[in-house]
């Protein structure tokens, strides 16, 4: 058990934890999911993963502070506020720490840079892909709704208006592949810095991780919009006569059932595609890697 990366874990994700609930990014039980994920995926995961796990966090955080009056308006479309929760922290980590735990299970092998071995590649691909994929998302929410045209349903063309699930811009679209491809970078240069530390080589040939995390996060965001334009409950208010994700809307009305499945949330959604990204980017990885 390695008691020594846990503890590092629960204290690195607790003082981030922390932070960002100062800087009104968590909710307290959001503090409770980072703790969690983060503590799970530093333990059984290491540093690399850890660390891509932070670049996540940060870049997404950064990006949801970004202009946020300019989306303000947009609360009511969404199930939840700017402070993410329990739900939305184990939606965008949950995966990523069940692959840490795997990880740790099924591989028995020492150090950070084990590509080399088929199980662990596989684990270590998925998680890269499921963290593209909540990122990429998470950009391009934060910048799609932002964009100076309308956007369009994924399933018809049809425009919809801002903040509508399902909806696509070209620049949200292009915010999500650079999303994806940010993970993709930081997990190269983190693996690399790793290699260096412990064997003093590069590992030069990991370089197509960035395309692989770059289009698995990609697919798996265009899966999230797929999901939130056809399955994903959403609901309608009368009073205000507006579509929303939430049950009881912004100003204070119960919606009624609009279309989609009353149980699959936003969060749910966010899982299954974090799951979808992660094993296409390790279907891709295996093949061009291996």
């Amino acid at each position: 058990m390695p008691i020594a990366q846990l503890l590092a874990g629960l204290v690195l994700s607790a003082a981030i934890g922390w932070l960002a609930y100062r800087r009104n990014s968590l909710s307290r039980s959001g503090v409770a999911g980072a703790v969690i994920t983060g503590t799970l995926i530093f333990g059984f995961g290491g540093w690399t993963w850890g660390l891509v796990l932070i670049a996540f966090f940060v870049s997404s955080t950064l990006l949801s502070h970004w202009r946020s009056s300019d989306k303000a308006g947009l609360a009511e479309k969404f199930a939840k506020g700017e402070r993410r929760d329990l739900g939305q922290t184990l939606a965008n980590g949950g995966f990523g720490a069940l692959l840490a735990v795997a990880a740790f299970l099924l591989v028995d092998l020492p150090g950070e840079v084990r590509l080399g071995n088929p199980t662990y590649a596989f684990l270590a691909l998925a998680y890269f892909g499921a963290m593209a994929t909540v990122n990429a998302d998470t950009w391009a929410t934060e910048l799609g709704v932002l964009a100076s045209h309308a956007p369009r349903l994924i399933t018809n063309g049809r425009r919809v208006t801002v903040g509508t699930s399902g909806g696509i811009t070209t620049a949200g679209t292009l915010a999500a592949l650079a999303g994806a491809a940010f993970i993709g970078i930081c997990a190269f240069l983190f693996i690399q810095a790793a290699a260096v530390a412990t064997t003093g080589n590069l590992l030069l040939s990991d370089l197509p991780l960035i395309g692989v995390a770059a289009v698995a996060g990609l697919a798996g965001s265009l899966v999230d919009s797929v999901l939130g334009a056809t399955v994903q409950g959403i609901y309608w208010c009368a009073a205000c006569q507006k579509e929303t994700e939430r049950r009881i809307h912004t100003c204070g009305a119960a919606t009624e059932p609009l279309r989609g499945w009353g149980w699959l949330n936003n969060d749910l959604v966010n899982f299954v595609s974090s799951v979808a990204g992660g094993l296409l980017a390790a279907g891709l990885g295996l093949v061009i890697l291996l």
